[in-house]
């Protein structure tokens, strides 16, 4: 049967344009999660928390500390469990590529309220057995945190840290 003039087939310009866009995008990405070395931080390699320069001296001082040897920057600043790990790892890693791309963090950054609940839970989780007896008061507002006498257990002195020395 021959094709009458009015039958044309479908033009694949809309088409070839919409898949060079989205090869765009997946390059880009792609280029973006290499440069940044994303793929580090699904690790819990200490390593990964210095690729960007402003946990440098963090990581620095971390190598110098007293739990450098057992525990490492997941142990003591993510939760244990997978779900929850993989999502505080999310928000983070979403709050630091902004910060870190278009700027507006503080220096020297700081923990945040919930980052220093998951701290003192770890903290409470490894060592409850010594401190169970002192934790009158734990949960509560005001309540003493492990970090507020023991600040240089993690990070070793505070020098080059912020905050005070």
């Amino acid at each position: 049967m021959a094709e009458s003039v009015g039958d044309k087939a479908p033009s694949r310009g809309p088409m070839v344009l919409v898949m060079a866009v989205l090869g765009a995008l997946a390059g880009l990405g792609g280029f973006t999660l290499n440069y940044g070395e994303g793929l580090s931080y699904f690790s819990a390699d200490p390593a990964a928390c210095a690729n960007c320069h402003i946990m440098q001296p963090q990581y620095d001082s971390w190598q110098k500390a007293s739990h450098h040897t057992v525990a490492t920057c997941v142990d003591c600043h993510l939760p244990a469990t997978f779900v929850a790990k993989y999502l505080a790892k999310a928000e983070n890693g979403y709050y630091h590529s902004k910060g870190f791309t278009f700027g507006g963090f503080r220096e020297p950054i700081s923990i945040k309220a919930a980052n220093s609940d998951i701290l003192q839970a770890n903290c409470l989780s490894c060592h409850h057995a010594m401190v169970a007896d002192m934790l009158v008061g734990e949960g509560h507002d005001g309540a003493v945190r492990c970090v507020h006498c023991h600040a240089t257990a993690g990070h070793g002195e505070r020098a080059g840290l912020g905050g005070p020395d």
